[in-house]
């Protein structure tokens, strides 16, 4: 994987992805999370090596150097986490777009990486076991890190969370079947919702050119 590391080869992952769903729903034994308005990452860390690769496995760690650097410092020598990189404004709020033009009148934090999974920790591979325990996992690992967050949960029961999103002015939730094991792809063991009007044609059209460079 990289040139000098050759007694430990990392699992290879395909990003999980969500199904679009065009209304909020509540399931029973689900969680429900703030969509990030962001850029999907996988963040490969083996000692202080780290690779940021995008979902055409392309390496932006240089470009992000100090959320490398940040992931680099969390405390196991070999960890997958699955995630995505956003900058937020000063409501708090993420937005793609400040990833393309930052404004330095709106922008409240530099490039970050909010963390919703870990897949590998330690020399185990975490891709089969649940959601729920995987969670906890992450949140050990990255709670209190710099540059490093754990996606932020909403309220338990997902009507009660899509009025929080509304509320905060996200860009929507996904909800995600606490059972469900990580599996590259397109999933409907988890589920998103949009706020209307959200995303922009021309930022789909970007994302799909940051995978390429």
């Amino acid at each position: 994987m990289w040139s000098g590391i050759k007694s430990v080869t990392l699992p290879q992952y395909s990003p999980m992805q969500p199904t679009l769903v065009p209304e909020p729903f509540h399931r029973p034994g689900w969680i429900y999370e703030e969509k990030v308005d962001g850029w999907q990452i996988l963040a490969y860390k083996h000692g202080a090596r780290v690779r940021l690769l995008s979902r055409n496995r392309v390496d932006h760690a240089r470009r992000f150097r100090e959320i490398a650097a940040a992931v680099a410092t969390l405390p196991v020598s070999t960890l997958v986490l699955d995630g995505e990189v956003a900058i937020f404004d000063e409501q708090l709020r993420s937005r793609f777009d400040l990833l393309q033009h930052s404004d330095p009148n709106v922008v409240a934090t530099p490039p970050v990486f909010i963390a919703f999974d870990v897949l590998y920790r330690r020399g185990e591979d975490l891709a089969a076991r649940p959601l729920r325990e995987r969670r906890l996992i992450l949140e050990g690992l990255v709670t209190g890190g710099e540059l490093v967050f754990p996606v932020r949960r909403l309220p338990p029961n997902g009507l009660d969370a899509w009025a929080a999103v509304l509320a905060s002015g996200y860009e929507g939730m996904v909800g995600k079947d606490e059972a469900s094991t990580y599996r590259g792809g397109i999933t409907r063991s988890w589920l998103k919702v949009k706020v209307p009007g959200w995303t922009h044609p021309e930022d789909r059209w970007r994302r799909a050119r940051l995978d390429t460079l």
